[in-house]
């Protein structure tokens, strides 16, 4: 059993009773890509981690995402509220605050920027980025150009409301600190970095991993401005690479899969849909390479992923991933798809040593960020503030 962290059990104010904190974990699992797994493994590591702290209230979805995440029993400094609200609806915003108010709990973590509008109640909030802010309009939507622009003013509105009544802000890298603080100047004495974690199916297990030539992975959504129209750019060039691509979101799908038909290079990718850590390890695995080639991102996370499973790491050449990844990534200009050939060739004949997995593995850890996190929600409920 975890000994009581003594900084921590003595900036709590003395009660018979555990703080309450709840968190929303309606966007957990699988199903939710790369907040899924953000939301999934921060409970993980807080539940042993805060045993004799704090009383965990959790609200999910449905029971099946309550088992994905939990298992089948509920720990004992655990409550389960299922909370069936479509997370970005109408509803989300009118019939959570009640749920939540009911649960009666001393503080609220939404892990995502969705926190409703008439929430009155202590929280904090995570912002992974502000990528919206940049990219909007009809290229970035499937919805009907009404609908689009009405969930856009409302999202814009729900984040500056967020991270204005927020007691705390976890953000999950320096660079989305310094963009929420452009934006958002009262946010600095509140945001803090929480670097995320490479979790236990998904950490470096053979000496020597079983690659195969040429075979390209992308994991990841698949929005404009992930850009992996400069994968399939390169294989048009390059006709004997192979394109594996993961994900857990349907949105665009359809629209890339046709831009793959209408290029001709349909028998040279496969689709992996909603797989296992563990599943996604051997992928990892077997690949040449990983390319990251996006044009924004909050932190890139599947990047950390691969060099963990010593997977070389091919990615665009923009701040966030020069801050996460540093010199263990091969960097190549998203503009352009020679310089992606020319990067790809370079990284297959590479590897990734031992002593770099040990680094990042050091500095990315989820149960490091749950210690910040932890730390974050008693210093709020320490500090009294209504």
């Amino acid at each position: 059993m975890l000994k009581k962290p003594k900084k921590l059990q003595n900036e709590l104010p003395q009660s018979s009773k555990l703080p309450r904190i709840g968190i929303d974990c309606r966007l957990s699992g699988v199903r939710n890509a790369g907040i899924g797994r953000y939301v999934s493994n921060l409970v993980h590591e807080l539940l042993p981690l805060s045993k004799s702290e704090v009383m965990l209230v959790l609200f999910f979805y449905d029971e099946v995402q309550q088992a994905e995440v939990l298992g089948r029993d509920v720990p004992e400094n655990c409550e389960v509220v299922l909370a069936p609200v479509q997370h970005y609806s109408f509803s989300e915003q009118l019939r959570l605050p009640t749920i939540f108010r009911k649960a009666k709990i001393d503080l609220l973590h939404v892990p995502h920027f969705n926190v409703p509008l008439f929430y009155q109640g202590k929280y904090v909030v995570t912002i992974h980025d502000l990528l919206w802010h940049e990219r909007k309009g009809r290229a970035v939507t499937t919805l009907a150009p009404t609908v689009y622009w009405l969930k856009y003013w409302l999202y814009l509105l729900v984040v500056k409301t967020a991270i204005e009544r927020a007691k705390k802000i976890f953000v999950p890298s320096e660079t989305v600190r310094d963009a929420v603080i452009n934006r958002f100047p009262s946010a600095q004495k509140r945001a803090v970095v929480t670097y995320e974690g490479v979790g236990d199916e998904l950490k470096k297990e053979v000496p020597h991993p079983r690659r195969m030539e040429k075979i390209l992975l992308y994991v990841g959504s698949l929005y404009p401005h992930k850009n992996v129209s400069r994968i399939f750019s390169a294989m048009i060039v390059d006709k004997s690479y192979r394109l594996a691509i993961v994900t857990a979101r349907t949105a665009f799908v359809d629209r890339v899969k046709k831009e793959i038909k209408d290029l001709g290079i349909e028998d040279r990718v496969e689709f992996h849909f909603e797989i296992s850590d563990s599943q996604l390890s051997n992928i990892y695995q077997q690949a040449s390479v990983l390319i990251q080639p996006s044009l924004a991102e909050g932190f890139g996370l599947t990047g950390i992923e691969a060099i963990a499973l010593g997977t070389p790491l091919v990615a665009s050449d923009i701040p966030i991933f020069k801050e996460v990844y540093g010199d263990m990534a091969h960097y190549f200009d998203p503009h352009d798809s020679e310089s992606l050939l020319r990067v790809i060739a370079r990284a297959e004949n590479s590897s990734v040593s031992d002593h770099d997995v040990k680094i990042l593995l050091e500095k990315f850890s989820w149960k490091s960020l749950a210690k910040q996190t932890l730390a974050g929600y008693i210093e709020v409920l320490s500090s009294g503030a209504a």
